[in-house]
């Protein structure tokens, strides 16, 4: 098993279609130890049984706005962890009246949110895990999408944050390298999920990449979380500050 003794933390399962989700299941059948997190009670009802049904170690609350809330999370962890060897960051949320038209709808408001939630959050989770990662050759992996480097219609300032997110990959890898901790981050195709379902014309993105990606066909949940899987083993042992694409190979297409 590839990830046998591992202790990973994973924030933003949502529900069964989730990314985040997907990876959970992938790292337990490798021998990962879990716990998950869910974003307030709305998500407690529908993340608890998922994560009961893996026998994660533990299922805790986590706004990623509060560096409170964060901190509670590893302090509660702390107790009965020894440590954390990988962290998941499958986290973004924009207003959805930002996720139309063009980019001149974003508010100063709406820039802020996306900002905070779906970038900041994985800076703020790191600093909160530092201590408990050191010294473990632990693994940190973010969830980003193209629309960090191209322009996607309506994708609007999510595409910023998602460009934010992966500057702080590389950053992030270079700030806790030295303590044996890598940073990458998986930029996934789009995949029907609660968080794509904000997003204005999805439908149509989706036809786009099956038409045109090298594989004919959109990824799934599970084609992304066994790229996860390699990622945060020792099978990458060597790779950090990475944005990995899993995507059919959309990325490398012209018109």
């Amino acid at each position: 098993m590839l990830l046998h003794g591992k202790k990973a933390l994973i924030f933003g399962v949502a529900n069964d279609k989730s990314i985040a989700w997907a990876i959970a299941r992938a790292f337990r059948d490798q021998g990962a130890e879990l716990a998950l997190t869910y974003a307030g009670e709305a998500f407690e009802k529908r993340v608890r049984p998922l994560a009961e049904s893996l026998g994660a170690a533990a299922i805790l609350p986590c706004n990623v706005t509060s560096d409170e809330e964060i901190a509670e999370v590893f302090t509660e962890l702390g107790k009965i962890w020894d440590g954390v060897d990988i962290i998941i960051h499958s986290v973004a949320f924009a207003n959805k009246e930002e996720l139309k038209g063009t980019i001149l709808n974003t508010t100063r408001e709406g820039f802020a949110t996306a900002m905070d939630i779906s970038a900041y959050s994985l800076l703020a989770i790191m600093k909160a895990a530092h201590p408990m990662m050191q010294g473990r050759n632990a693994s940190a992996l973010t969830l980003s999408y193209y629309g960090a480097m191209k322009v996607f219609p309506n994708y609007n300032v999510m595409g910023i944050a998602k460009a934010a997110l992966e500057a702080s990959v590389r950053y992030l890898a270079d700030a806790v390298g030295s303590d044996g901790i890598r940073v990458n981050g998986i930029s996934a195709g789009p995949i029907k999920t609660l968080a794509a379902s904000g997003v204005n014309g999805f439908s149509q993105i989706l036809h786009c990449v099956e038409e045109r990606a090298p594989l004919r066909r959109t990824i799934t949940q599970e084609d992304v979380a066994r790229s996860a899987v390699y990622l945060c083993s020792d099978l990458a042992s060597g790779v950090t500050g990475e944005i990995h694409y899993v995507d059919g190979g959309f990325n490398v297409t012209g018109l």
